[in-house]
């Protein structure tokens, strides 16, 4: 080989590693710039914390969760909207007696926030929605509500996230467009997030602009669901009620006895009411309830559909439990 082919040959080697440090400095410029853009920048945008919220939901960490949603001002704020919308349906109401509830749900607001609060942060920490219990205050109808119906009320069981939509910035504060459905009906709704920006830079969702907006749209579509239902379903249950009436009465006078104590053939006459007329009854009730096609936006009242049997129960649901 000549001294000219080799050196041209030497050149050539040469430059072509000089080529490949470039693009190795090149992809480790890109790598320094990615990692210092990831820790100094996007964890600091409004983006990253909801991609934090969405984790924490998957990952059941409610202390993540906490730390990207203002819990507190977001069950605050959320009440409002509900406890409005709760009387914007309702023609019967009196301005008098419109007046009294608001200022009652006024009074129990920090309970029932609270409840949706702790509601919510226990979904996400153990992946289900699970009633008060125990001397929780909300257990059952202590604060004369049904916090259950409450909660359903507010949609939140049952609405499920699409897809994070276009997020606009303003300072230090930001809009998030969030896509949802609501299960029941199918309908689709765009969410609008109000973030705020901490003190120490992370984002937080801080409230929901248009909840009340929501609640306005989903509403009226459960409503008339659940009216068709009853109108459905009325027939059915009148007629359960006058059988169970008579059951109830049988029932009363069976139990009773001026000693305090039942015979034994009181105690046979009982098991045999119960086996051989309420429970073929209750079961003939559900059967035919179970035959009404229940309308979407209804599903909370259907026991097919996994929540407790919402129907008006049959009088004898009044007979006490405790009989021997």
């Amino acid at each position: 080989m000549d001294d000219y082919t080799w050196q041209r040959r030497l050149r050539a080697r040469r430059t072509q590693e000089r080529r490949r440090l470039s693009l190795v400095f090149l992809l480790l410029a890109a790598c320094i710039g990615a990692v210092v853009w990831y820790f100094f920048f996007f964890i600091r945008t409004p983006e990253y914390a909801l991609e934090q919220i969405q984790a924490a939901i998957t990952e059941r960490d409610g202390e993540k969760f906490n730390h990207y949603v203002n819990a507190e001002l977001l069950s605050s704020r959320a009440y409002d909207d509900l406890t409005v919308d709760l009387f914007a349906y309702d023609s019967e109401l009196t301005p008098k007696t419109r007046a009294m509830f608001e200022k009652f749900y006024i009074m129990i607001k920090p309970q029932l926030a609270e409840g949706i609060e702790n509601a919510a942060l226990n979904r996400i920490t153990t992946g289900s929605w699970n009633l008060p219990e125990g001397t929780d205050i909300l257990k059952g109808r202590q604060l004369g509500i049904d916090f259950e119906r409450f909660l359903e009320r507010s949609q939140v069981r049952n609405t499920t996230l699409a897809k994070v939509g276009k997020v606009e910035h303003n300072g230090r504060s930001a809009t998030a467009d969030i896509e949802i459905i609501e299960e029941y009906t199918k309908t689709p709704f765009t969410l609008q997030l109000a973030m705020e920006q901490a003190e120490d830079g992370h984002w937080q969702v801080a409230y929901i602009k248009n909840y009340k907006a929501y609640l306005d749209k989903i509403a009226p579509l459960q409503n008339k669901d659940i009216a068709d239902y009853i109108a459905a379903t009325q027939d059915i249950v009148n007629d359960s009620n006058e059988r169970f009436e008579v059951f109830q009465a049988r029932f009363k006078r069976l139990n009773s006895s001026k000693s305090g104590h039942l015979t034994k053939q009181q105690k046979v006459n009982i098991a045999a009411l119960i086996e051989d007329d309420i429970i073929p009854s209750l079961q003939g009730r559900q059967s035919q309830l179970d035959a009404v096609e229940v309308p979407a936006g209804a599903q909370y009242l259907a026991p097919a559909y996994g929540h407790q049997q919402k129907h008006p129960q049959p009088a004898l649901s009044a007979v006490p439990h405790s009989f021997p």
